[in-house]
């Protein structure tokens, strides 16, 4: 059999990830592919590594904008595939309108899914976006041969939605980098003091449904009781950016413990989290918080929103708090502060929670579902 992939929406952030680790991870023989072809831009395809098996083929109308890239997909990709002989295409963007059959798509973004979260961002041109995406995708899985949903929170959530039928979607989460594991620190500090600060790490995009500015209030309110803690904050910044300026300009005007760092390069996050003492995630949506799980796989001790899939990926392994309400973030950070045996009881059990997420099983769990649904 021959796999066919279309990349024409995929060139950054966690869709190009899953897309560079699953074909690095992949052994297509294994379940009966003796050829993948993969179409994309330069810079997508760049990106993936060689592999015998793995045909690049570069399409040039998807190294310019989103309606080029719309134009293949929609009325290039059927041709492609037919000619290259393929049995399946499968489309990892999440939009499939080509035509082409059995397809099988993955449901990576819960936004366009949730009407709470999408009212965040009020009239405006990512609120347009968010509906237009709710109607392509809800009609991609629902005419799709296969579905791949990454938590049984958003299958729950998006199948009524797009009017799926059960039987032709599976749950494959995602795997994490090994670079990120490291076994938590053994014992957890004790002490902390104004020299040697409890340093909180936040890592995430800065956008409505990530909730940093009640996160700066809390570690305020924790600053204002007498407890030394510093809280850093990494992401590129987004439409939410003014926001949260304001709310560190009024709770630390002089910059001394809330510290904006940007958006940081992937290959250097892990220096981060092990220069951490707590890990913190706010986000009230998630398809699947992988961030969260990076600051698990680094042995860091986590304090988590309790919305969306989190409880499914964190379970016991972490204090939950509600990521609208800086009281309740503030005590959720507060008891891990004043415990070091808490703090080490959640970072050993974060940390055993994301050894079962792994890039081969992920690898192999969705080549095997290709298969049987081209073999359907």
């Amino acid at each position: 059999m021959i796999l066919g992939i279309d990349a024409f929406n995929l060139s950054r952030g966690g869709g190009i990830t899953h897309l560079v680790e699953l074909l690095r991870a992949a052994d297509p023989a294994r379940h009966g592919f003796e050829r993948v072809v993969l179409w994309g831009g330069a810079k997508t395809l760049a990106m993936v590594e060689d592999r015998p098996w793995l045909d690049k083929v570069r399409e040039p109308l998807l190294d310019r904008g989103l309606p080029w890239r719309v134009f293949w997909h929609r009325f290039l990709e059927r041709r492609r595939a037919r000619a290259a002989g393929c049995d399946i295409v499968f489309l990892p963007g999440g939009t499939a309108a080509s035509g082409f059959v059995p397809v099988v798509t993955m449901s990576q973004n819960m936004l366009p899914f949730e009407w709470r979260e999408l009212r965040r961002y009020g009239w405006s041109v990512m609120s347009l976006k968010l509906l237009l995406l709710r109607w392509t995708q809800a009609r991609s899985l629902r005419r799709a041969d296969g579905v791949i949903f990454l938590t049984q929170y958003a299958r729950n959530m998006v199948s009524p939605i797009a009017g799926l039928d059960a039987s032709r979607a599976t749950t494959i989460p995602h795997g994490i980098s090994r670079r990120f594991f490291h076994a938590p620190r053994v014992p957890q500090r004790e002490v902390f003091t104004p020299e040697n600060p409890c340093r909180i790490l936040y890592v995430s995009i800065i956008s409505p449904y990530k909730h940093q500015w009640h996160v700066v209030e809390a570690v305020a309110w924790l600053r204002a009781e007498g407890l030394p803690v510093v809280l850093d904050l990494i992401g590129p910044a987004d439409i939410s950016i003014d926001r949260l300026k304001e709310a560190m300009g009024r709770v630390d005007p002089d910059g001394t413990f809330v510290f904006y760092r940007g958006a940081v390069p992937y290959a250097s996050l892990e220096r981060h989290y092990a220069g951490a003492d707590i890990g913190l995630f706010a986000s009230s949506c998630e398809n699947m918080p992988n961030i969260l799980l990076e600051g698990m796989a680094a042995g860091l001790p986590t304090a988590c929103s309790r919305m969306g899939p989190m409880p499914e990926i964190l379970g016991d392994a972490g204090e939950y708090f509600d990521p609208l309400d800086s009281a309740d973030i503030a005590r959720a950070l507060r008891k891990m502060i004043h415990s070091p045996e808490l703090r080490a009881r959640h970072a050993q059990a974060g940390y055993e929670r994301a050894l079962g997420y792994s890039w081969a099983r992920c690898a192999d769990d969705t080549v095997a579902f290709l298969a049987n649904v081209a073999r359907s």
